[in-house]
């Protein structure tokens, strides 16, 4: 998600006000960046196919819940923060961008694995 990116450089280049508010947002950028490189790297090594004590979808589907709701705390919290700073406010901007299409990526990977599952039987 290049939201996310861009979210993460714009809170990082700007002038912060409150250390703890934006460290927080970088954190969760990060490490929600990192989640999906990483199930991004599964799917185009089809990885899940090895590893079938794993429940991908299962997977998958909790980490875009936990780093969605992360998100939308962090963008929150960045947001009240941002005291009219354009850096700030773009982050925060970005991180409710990155929130939206990490619902959008909730609800097509739910319509995906569960939807076409109940279908088939």
């Amino acid at each position: 998600q290049i939201s996310l990116l861009v979210g993460f450089i714009s809170v990082n280049n700007s002038p912060w006000t409150d250390y703890s508010a934006y460290s927080y947002f970088q954190i969760v950028a990060i490490c929600d960046l990192v989640m999906i490189l990483f199930f991004y790297i599964i799917h185009i090594f089809r990885i899940y196919r090895k590893l079938t004590c794993v429940s991908w979808p299962l997977a998958e589907f909790l980490h875009y819940l936990i780093g969605t709701i992360l998100l939308l705390i962090a963008s929150i919290v960045a947001a009240s923060k941002s005291y009219n700073l354009t850096g700030l406010v773009a982050g925060a901007t970005f991180g409710f961008l990155a929130t939206i299409l990490c619902v959008l990526s909730i609800w097509s990977s739910y319509k995906v694995s569960c939807i076409t599952q109940s279908t088939s039987k």
